[in-house]
This record gives structure tokens, sequence and C-alpha cells, in this order.
């Protein structure tokens, strides 16, 4: 179900102004990455939807940007197993309440549609530019668009995306000496030959 919030007209993004925004994405990810100013908008759009004072977990449907907006802007991170990744290529992301049963939420989107009235947001991600051409002419356009450029919805995880994974025992692996899951099998997963240095 689409949900039509208010869009805001000042500039602010989960409680800071976009140029404070700017400076933690600089610090964070190395520059001011389009998909991360963006993403900052989209975590913005979906924690004023949610009830205040819940704990809930984050869906990001890309591997790319959003896993770092989210982790800036909330405490869910990949570390605490709060956030996940649904590799599914879509610029989604999810928040929904982690304690009640039905797993309800937001999902916020970009919506390419809207994106008509934004050139240099559409010759982004649509890849029509290269990086650089695209780099120093785009933020001002976000910092513009803002939620404009957003989707959101209203909707229910399915129950597997909502299953915490757990290491469980661990044990020494009688190959390279080092502790693993042992739920892995009988050897570590490098030594299964899935080693990743020559």
């Amino acid at each position: 179900m689409s949900i039509q919030p208010a869009l805001r007209t000042s500039c602010e993004i989960a409680g800071y102004s976009f140029d404070e925004f700017v400076e933690m994405v600089r610090r964070f990810h190395g520059y001011e990455a389009p998909g991360l100013l963006i993403g900052g908008f989209m975590v913005g759009m979906a924690l004023e939807q949610l009830p205040a004072n819940i704990l809930y977990d984050a869906i990001s449907e890309t591997r790319t940007c959003l896993p770092d907006a989210i982790q800036l802007l909330t405490p869910c991170t990949f570390g605490n197993g709060w956030l996940k990744i649904a590799p599914f290529g879509r610029f989604a992301l999810t928040l929904y309440d982690k304690t009640r049963g039905d797993h309800k939420g937001v999902r916020v989107f970009l919506d390419h549609r809207k994106l008509i009235a934004w050139p240099e947001i559409y010759a982004w991600f649509f890849k029509l530019k290269s990086k650089e051409s695209t780099r120093h002419s785009i933020t001002d356009e976000i910092k513009d668009a803002g939620e404009a450029i957003l989707g959101i919805q209203r909707i229910q995880v399915a129950g597997e995306f909502c299953v915490k994974h757990h290491n469980g025992k661990i044990g020494i692996c009688p190959k390279c000496d080092e502790a693993y899951p042992v739920r892995d099998g009988d050897l570590c997963l490098a030594c299964q030959g899935n080693e990743m240095y020559l």
C-alpha cells in the first residue's frame, strides 16, 4: 500500500542539516556518493513513518550505498545483525518493527518516474555519465530534490527475511588451526576450497 507523506520543504536528513550529513558521508564513505546522499533522505523518510521509541530492523535491496546510509543514521548495522541485504539490485530499503510478530514497516524506493525533472540524478541513476562528470553537479540537485524523487509503501516483511542467524558453536579447524562456526562442516569454509589468499 502506497503512502502519501507530506514532503518536507526544509533540507533535513534524520535530524541533520544537509551539509552536516554530507560531511558525515565524506568521513564515512570517502566522498559524497550520490547514492548515499539519496539514501539519507530515504532513511529519514522511513523513520518519519515509524512510531517513536521502537526497535526496528532494516533491509537494503542493494549492496551499494544504501547499507551505508542505514548504518550512519540508525542503530542497524551488519555487526549487530539488525541490517540485512536482500540482493535484488533495487534501490530500496525497508525499516520494520522487530518486536511485533507481524513485521510491519515501511519501504522507501527511488522512483524512476520522478527522475525526469532531475536530469543529473537521472543521468547518475541510469549510468548515462561517468562518475567524475556527475559527481560535482549532482549534490546540489539531490539537495533540491530531497524526498520528491522517492516513493514509500507500507509493507509486511516475509518471515524468511526476519530470521536471525547465529554462529552457534565454535570449533577449531583441524586443517588451519583457526576458530570457525562448526555449522560450516568438518573444516572451515576456507579449508573447504574457498580460500581467498594465494
